[in-house]
C-alpha cells in the first residue's frame, strides 16, 4: 500500500491547512491513470496527480471552491475525456472530492525561552496553529514542528494587531514590562479566546494592581490566566509545565465545542485554584 498521500495528508492536517483528497472512483475505457490513484489538493498547492491536463486542471478547480465554501460533503463527478476537457483518451473517469478542515485552533506563544522550546513539541501532535514569536532569533531551534509558524519580530506589542482572531495565547517572554505591556495590547484589541501568563501568584498581583490603574475593568483583568496549567501539577521543570499548559489547551478546545461562551472564564478559575507556577 502506498502511504506517501497519507503522511501528506497527515502533514497538512498538522499544519491546519484544510484540503481536498481527489480520488480516481472508476475508469471505463482508455484513461492517464488506474482506479485509486489520488491527488491531493490545498489551497495554493496540489500534490501528485490523477492524471495532467485539463481533468487535473477541473478537478483542482472544483476542489478548491469546496475548500472556499467550506463544503465537507463527499461528492463523485464524471468526466468524459473528450474534447470537452481537450483530451483524446477516448475514456470516462469518475472523481471521488472529500474535504479534509483541521480543528481551526490558533495558539500563540510570546516567548523563545525553555518553557516554550519545551511546550512547541508537544503542541506538535495536537489539532492546532502553533504563532511563535520573539524577537530573538537566535533563541529558536533549528528545526521546528510542521504545524508551528516561526515569527521574529522586533515590536512584539505591535504584533498582536496581526493575531488570529478567537487565539488560545501564551505570554512567556524573558522582561515583565514586555509582558505586561503585551497583556494590555491584547486587552485592548480583544478577540481572544483565550489568555494565559506565566508568572507567580505574586507577579500577577502586581500585574492585577497595574491593569485596575490603567483603567482596564475587573472582568477583563479575570480573563487573564496566571498562572497557567491544569491544578495539581505543581512541578516547576520546563516539561512539566509544558504538559500541564497543554492539558489545559486540550481542554479549552473539547470544551469550546460544547459551550465556547463559558470556556475562558472557567479555565482561568481551575488554573488559578491550581497555582501551578512559581516562576516570576
Amino acid at each position: 500500500m502506498n502511504t506517501s498521500w497519507t503522511a501528506s495528508l497527515e502533514k497538512l492536517n498538522q499544519r491546519g491547512q484544510p484540503c481536498v483528497l481527489v480520488t480516481v472512483f472508476a475508469t471505463k475505457g482508455s484513461t492517464p491513470r488506474a482506479t485509486g490513484s489520488k491527488m491531493l489538493v490545498s489551497e495554493k498547492n496540489s500534490y501528485y496527480s490523477i492524471g495532467g491536463g485539463h481533468l487535473e486542471y477541473q478537478a483542482i478547480h472544483l476542489a478548491r471552491e469546496m475548500l472556499t465554501s467550506h463544503d465537507s460533503q463527499p461528492f463523485i463527478k464524471g468526466f468524459p475525456l473528450g474534447a470537452s476537457l481537450g483530451q483524446c483518451c477516448g475514456g470516462q473517469v469518475e472523481l471521488l472530492f472529500e474535504a479534509f478542515f483541521p480543528p481551526a485552533n490558533n495558539l500563540v506563544i510570546y516567548g523563545a525561552g525553555h518553557i516554550a522550546k519545551a511546550l512547541v513539541p508537544v503542541l506538535q501532535q495536537l489539532p492546532c496553529r502553533t504563532h511563535w514569536l520573539d524577537s530573538r532569533a537566535e533563541l529558536f531551534p533549528d528545526e521546528i514542528p510542521d504545524n508551528c509558524q516561526k515569527i521574529i519580530s522586533t515590536d512584539l506589542v505591535a504584533s498582536v494587531e496581526e493575531l488570529p482572531a478567537d487565539s488560545y495565547i501564551l505570554i512567556m517572554t524573558h522582561n515583565h514590562q514586555l509582558d505586561q505591556q503585551l497583556c494590555e495590547a491584547i486587552l485592548k484589541r480583544g478577540q481572544y479566546s483565550f489568555i494565559g501568563l506565566i508568572g507567580s501568584a505574586t507577579k500577577w498581583k502586581k500585574f492585577k494592581l497595574r491593569l485596575a490603574r490603567k483603567g482596564f475593568s475587573q472582568q477583563q483583568i479575570n480573563d487573564i490566566c496566571c498562572p497557567i496549567g491544569i491544578p495539581g501539577i505543581k512541578g516547576k521543570l520546563p516539561m512539566e509545565i509544558a504538559v500541564s499548559v497543554s492539558a489545559q489547551f486540550i481542554a479549552f478546545y473539547s470544551r469550546q465545542q460544547q459551550a465556547p461562551t463559558t470556556v475562558t472564564n472557567n479555565l482561568c478559575q481551575s488554573a488559578k485554584v491550581g497555582k501551578l507556577s512559581s516562576i516570576s
